[in-house]
């Protein structure tokens, strides 16, 4: 099976858990529909793969790792419809469908928003994620720095004060791994923290998704600059138009290509054993670099 047929199989299976959980827990008011509209539409749940298949690795129980995916998945989904607000990165679609704050209005996808970012703490706090609650505290730390002011939210505020000035590229790697890395990170560590494995396999796994989420990064610039509406689901070329720090804004396509595929191959240098034993992870770290091929 490769690898996209695998990520479609456990999208189909993670979104009937999601939808499930979302519905037993909410309400038929409006700020539930928002969240409920927010979550449920569409993407390719790549952050939810990632973790079952750190899970399958580490021999997470997957009643437990469906949990995580939860949680992961409602901050994602918490952080695109804050993305799309006009005071934010102002985009009237997403996946093609309207933005929450459109199909709604305004207040409600703010609060959409945090009500979904604490429907994730109040996931990874349930004794369903795992019934040692020092590894569900554990999880609830290492989630809360990853979207913090060092991870997500340092990350985004770094984004828009980037905009329309001439950003070293060190510093716009740093934003790609606050804002977009941290959450990757933590999908691929957090079955390792529920497996109480050494600290060497749970840094091998933070590695991983930050050099992960760089490369989606890297290639989701390059999307946005080169593919229409109908490809990206939301408004394209607009991280030039709003005068975006990104590295395909410093350099050309080809320079990042090979880049990626070098930060690649040091890593894998680095842990082939890894690589050896779950060869999974070499398509992993080459499903970004397909998309601009």
């Amino acid at each position: 099976m490769n690898i996209n047929t695998l990520i479609n199989k456990e999208k189909k299976n993670f979104d009937l858990f999601f939808k499930k959980i979302l519905k037993s827990h909410l309400s038929k008011g409006q700020l539930s529909k928002a969240m409920y509209y927010g979550s449920m539409n569409g993407g390719k749940r790549i952050r939810p793969f990632l973790i079952n298949i750190f899970s399958n690795i580490a021999r997470v129980k997957k009643s437990y790792s469906l949990m995580v995916c939860t949680a992961v998945e409602s901050i994602h989904s918490y952080s695109l419809i804050h993305d799309d607000l006009p005071s934010m990165d102002n985009d009237d679609f997403r996946r093609g469908k309207l933005s929450t704050h459109k199909k709604f209005n305004e207040a409600t996808a703010i609060l959409a928003g945090d009500a979904l970012h604490d429907f994730a703490f109040e996931i990874l706090s349930d004794k369903k994620t795992h019934p040692d609650f020092e590894k569900r505290i554990k999880l609830i730390k290492r989630l809360s720095i990853a979207l913090g002011h060092r991870g997500l939210a340092g990350g985004q505020s770094l984004d828009l004060i980037f905009e329309n000035k001439d950003i070293k590229t060190s510093n716009i790697l740093k934003m790609y791994e606050m804002k977009t890395s941290s959450l990757f990170s933590f999908s691929c560590s957090a079955p390792y923290i529920l497996a109480e494995s050494s600290r060497k396999e749970i840094k091998f796994a933070e590695e991983f998704g930050n050099l992960f989420g760089l490369i989606f990064q890297i290639t989701d610039d390059i999307i946005d600059e080169e593919k229409n509406f109908k490809y990206l689901g939301k408004t394209p070329g607009k991280d030039k138009k709003q005068g975006k720090s990104t590295l395909i804004s410093n350099t050309n396509k080809d320079q990042l290509k090979k880049y990626c595929l070098s930060e690649i191959y040091s890593f894998r240098s680095k842990y082939l054993i890894y690589f050896k034993d779950y060869p999974i992870l070499n398509d992993l770290l080459k499903l970004n670099m397909k998309r601009i091929n």
